[in-house]
């Protein structure tokens, strides 16, 4: 896959082939015109386009993903982290926490997370 940032249209798109792939490109016209509202040529569009960046595969009318929900979440949190925080989770976290208080519970899960990850 080559590098490529999804827009909010393209992630709402991939949303739905991740949820019901692999799926017939005729099923994934009609849940796109059903969840989106696009027409017919809109979805065969952005297929068309998805496959040329190696990120589906559309093989006799069957689209398949190439990447998953998972790696697409780490790889947009990384740039937004990078782009807005200078690469600081620290930096994230003080401003995603905004002065909230976390519950003893969520301070748990959260350095298990740590330790977790910790090098």
């Amino acid at each position: 896959m080559e590098e490529f940032k999804f827009c909010n249209s393209d992630y709402r798109f991939m949303t739905i082939v991740w949820d019901y792939a692999p799926v017939g490109s005729g099923e994934l016209v009609r849940l796109c015109q059903e969840k989106l509202g696009w027409k017919k040529s809109t979805t065969y569009t952005e297929i068309k386009r998805l496959s040329g960046k190696g990120i589906l595969k559309n093989e006799k009318a069957v689209v398949t993903p190439l990447v998953t929900r998972e790696e697409v979440q780490a790889r947009e949190s990384d740039a937004f982290i990078e782009r807005t925080f200078s690469g600081s989770l620290p930096g994230f976290l003080t401003a995603f926490l905004g002065g909230k208080r976390l519950s003893a519970r969520e301070a748990e899960e959260l350095k298990k997370l740590i330790d977790h990850y910790q090098e």
